[in-house]
């Protein structure tokens, strides 16, 4: 094994092929100085913990300066890291450390838009004629004063913001202080390549992409046409930007050479990886991405937003994904933007079997794995007052939509800690009181935990070549169960799961020669040609 992780498999594979990425939100996830937030010095502090769990590599939410807006998505120095999270000495620590446990480590790139505090857009709006003039997105207002166009914000009303120091408006795609910068001009676009070869060049390992979807805007600002009537559902009328098809302001053909652009910065360096977030148009996610162009990989938000997990659901998200060639997909459930897992898939009722059932799928699934910290003990949703909501999409819509907070809370530790283990002073989110119960502590005593699970889990994807790289072959059965093989060479593993809380069953000739290598919850077992599952059990076996 290299110093800094598996490079290649056994097949001679890229390292980032079918590997398991932890994400670390990492103003939750450990205070190391009492200050409320988490930081650097923090993940260090817990690397032990991550090495346990087996991944490959972690992926850091953003660490540069920023006025936090919205919380680090609003970038104001590239080169630096927020004085939260501590110093670049704090990072270059971490990187040796983590590369010591053979962990790689993963920025998160936020390039298509920076902070309005940041040096680039301060000079951009001093006049129109300096040299950073056309770094960023800007229009003349139409005769009336309004915005250029029919574009919305993600974070609420017009994507647009007059400034009079121009007498023009900028674009900005969610927040007025996050400003787009403009991928067509070549000075703009060779600064933000110039921020990843830095990064890697510090010796990263890559990096997850912001909305990698909307690095390029329609030049004639051509508006936005609405969702037809007869396709608008629920989701569409929670968010009005939800009414709009967005190819104009994003997801544009044309995208595919800035992802292009990024593919060759990132490949100057030897054994690197670079995957995106597509979170508008789910078909950009492949479309963007072959064995040589474009992303190593990417993911959507297909799984993300699943209100239940189905066979159907499943066998469609890969069924979408085959009609790209040679596409390799990250894989999610949960993230710092969405639900937890067990609470959107499960509700408020779903305890540690649930999560171990999807714990379970996700870690056998085709692709590369994307965990988010606190899915590996099972955390549920937590519940915040108005009066703790710290994102700006929740102070939008509250209390119909509760905003991204409810995953972001700090990390359970200790459940005996007034903080959980998470600080010694106030954290900036409070912590949930049903996350002690579920503390790494408490879970560590207890070898039937979704944490012992997790580590078992990731550990066989690890070993597993058919696991980890292998193809994906659904196979049919009945109500909720789902199952399929992953194949590569000489292995095949056969992967069974009740999504029910009710017991199942599943028949296959071959389970008569099949070793089991997994089961989920103890409720599971084969005999002869028949395999039996208890509520939410799931069943890997060689065949």
């Amino acid at each position: 094994m290299a110093a800094n992780g598996r490079d290649q498999d056994a097949r001679g594979a890229p390292w980032w092929k079918g590997a398991v990425v932890y994400e670390v939100y990492v103003r939750s996830f450990f205070d190391s100085n009492g200050d409320g937030q988490g930081d650097l010095p923090g993940v260090i502090a817990k690397l032990d913990y991550i090495q346990r769990l087996g991944v490959d590599a972690v992926w850091l939410s953003p660490i540069h300066p920023s006025p936090n807006h919205d919380w680090g998505y609003d970038v104001s120095d590239y080169d630096g890291v927020h004085p939260d999270f501590g110093t670049l000495a704090d990072f270059d620590r971490l990187l040796a450390e983590a590369h010591g446990r053979g962990i790689k480590v993963l920025l998160d790139g936020v390039l298509s838009h920076t902070s309005d505090e940041h040096a680039w857009f301060q000079e951009s709006l001093s006049s129109r004629d300096n040299k950073k003039a056309d770094w960023y997105v800007w229009a003349e207002p139409k005769p009336d004063g309004t915005p250029p166009n029919n574009w919305l914000a993600a974070f609420g009303g017009p994507a647009w913001s007059y400034h009079p120091a121009r007498r023009q408006y900028y674009h900005h795609k969610f927040l007025r202080q996050q400003p787009k910068l403009n991928w067509r001009n070549a000075g703009a676009r060779a600064a933000a390549l110039r921020v990843l070869s830095t990064w890697l060049a510090r010796g990263v390992d890559g990096f997850r992409l912001d909305v990698a979807n909307s690095y390029l805007h329609d030049a004639a600002l051509t508006d936005n046409p609405p969702v037809p009537d007869a396709e608008r559902t629920s989701w569409h009328w929670q968010h009005a930007p939800n009414l709009q098809k967005h190819v104009h302001d994003s997801n544009l053909p044309e995208n595919a050479q800035a992802l292009n652009d990024i593919r060759r910065a990132v490949d100057a360096f030897s054994e690197r990886f670079v995957f995106g977030e597509f979170y508008e148009d789910a078909a950009s996610s492949g479309g963007y991405q072959t064995p040589d162009k474009g992303l190593h990989s990417g993911y959507d938000f297909w799984l993300l937003d699943l209100s239940e997990v189905s066979a159907e659901a499943i066998r469609k998200y890969y069924s979408r994904m085959a009609e790209h060639s040679g596409y390799w997909p990250c894989i999610a459930f949960s993230n710092h933007d969405v639900v937890r897992t067990v609470s959107r898939l499960g509700g408020a009722d779903a305890g540690p079997d649930f999560a171990k059932l999807l714990l379970a799928l996700l870690l056998s699934l085709r692709g590369t794995v994307l965990l988010y910290q606190g899915e590996e003990l099972g955390l549920p949703q937590a519940q915040l007052s108005r009066a703790n909501i710290r994102d700006p999409w929740g102070s939008l819509y509250y209390p119909f939509f509760k905003g991204r907070d409810g995953c972001r809370t700090p990390m359970p530790w200790d459940g005996e800690n007034p903080s959980l283990g998470f600080s010694s002073g106030k954290p900036w989110l409070p912590v949930s009181s049903h996350h002690g119960k579920l503390a790494v502590a408490m879970q560590e005593g207890d070898t039937s935990s979704p944490l012992h699970f997790a580590r078992n889990a990731v550990a066989l994807r690890r070993r597993s070549e058919a696991l980890r790289t292998g193809d994906i072959a659904f196979l049919d059965a009945k109500d909720d169960v789902l199952a399929f093989e992953r194949k590569s060479g000489s292995e095949t593993v056969l992967c069974v799961f009740n999504l029910a809380p009710a017991p199942a069953s599943f028949s296959d000739a071959r389970l008569a020669q099949t070793r089991a290598l997994l089961a989920a919850n103890a409720n599971a077992s084969a005999s002869g040609g028949e395999l039996s599952l208890g509520p939410f059990g799931a069943w890997l076996g060689n065949l």
